[in-house]
């Protein structure tokens, strides 16, 4: 199994902090988020990371090339930002042929089990699944409606009046054919350009445990003071 961990962001938000360091290895209680995810992965079963670089690159591969744990990582530089979605194409020859794929934002923190939206896609037998959490402040988000079987039925990113508090989570497992939905010109984003594209058709799950997008200084220094470690979350499937 293969994932996308989208980590080329500036980090502009979060100056000045990401002066000199990619938000991606910005430390939570002495680690860096990279870790966190990298760990993620391996205890979900996934074999292989890509990891797409923008800003400060060298800093991720140096620790990169010292890490000794799986699973396997390879980068992908992108002189000019091609989007989340845009990575994800640019990519596609990368995942032909997997039965499906995950994908997740670098500078999100959680203890959600990824092995629960693995196996919620095996289970739907669906072209995507998304996570979803039920938010304080749905309208910074991507707000999801979903029906009674968790089929997604309505999707708006940012809406200034949200039909419900389920936002994006920012972690998704696609398959391949999701990939003809994105423009072949970046840059091209998940929110905005696909996942509107995919209503109708994907499922999602329900984020039961922490989750807090680092997006700021203050997401930081909260994510900081609250986020405990240990086994990971219980999660279900939204709306079951």
């Amino acid at each position: 199994m293969k994932a996308f961990l989208l980590a080329a962001g500036l980090g502009t938000r979060l100056r000045p902090l990401t002066d000199t360091v990619p938000k991606c290895m910005l430390a939570i209680n002495g680690r860096p988020m990279l870790d966190i995810w990298l760990d993620a992965f391996s205890r979900a079963g996934v074999d292989e990371v890509l990891i797409n670089l923008h800003y400060l690159p060298g800093i991720v591969r140096a620790h990169l090339a010292a890490r000794t744990a799986p699973p396997a990582v390879r980068t992908s530089f992108e002189p000019e930002l091609l989007g989340s979605a845009g990575t994800l194409r640019a990519n596609r020859q990368w995942v032909a042929g997997e039965e499906f794929f995950l994908a997740c934002y670098a500078d999100n923190l959680t203890d959600f089990d990824l092995g629960l939206l693995v196996d919620a896609h095996r289970r739907r037998g669906a072209i995507a699944t998304w996570s979803v959490f039920h938010s304080e402040h749905p309208e910074s988000g991507g707000v999801v409606e979903l029906d009674a079987a968790g089929r997604v039925v309505g999707f708006a990113e940012k809406p200034r009046e949200p039909a419900s508090d389920l936002t994006n989570a920012g972690m998704y497992a696609f398959a391949p054919g999701v990939l003809d939905c994105i423009a072949a010109r970046p840059p091209s984003d998940i929110g905005y350009d696909l996942l509107p594209r995919l209503v109708g058709e994907a499922y999602a799950v329900l984020v039961d445990g922490y989750f807090r997008d680092i997006g700021t200084v203050e997401a930081y220094q909260r994510a900081r003071a609250d986020w405990a470690p240990g086994p990971a979350a219980a999660g279900r499937v939204a709306a079951q």
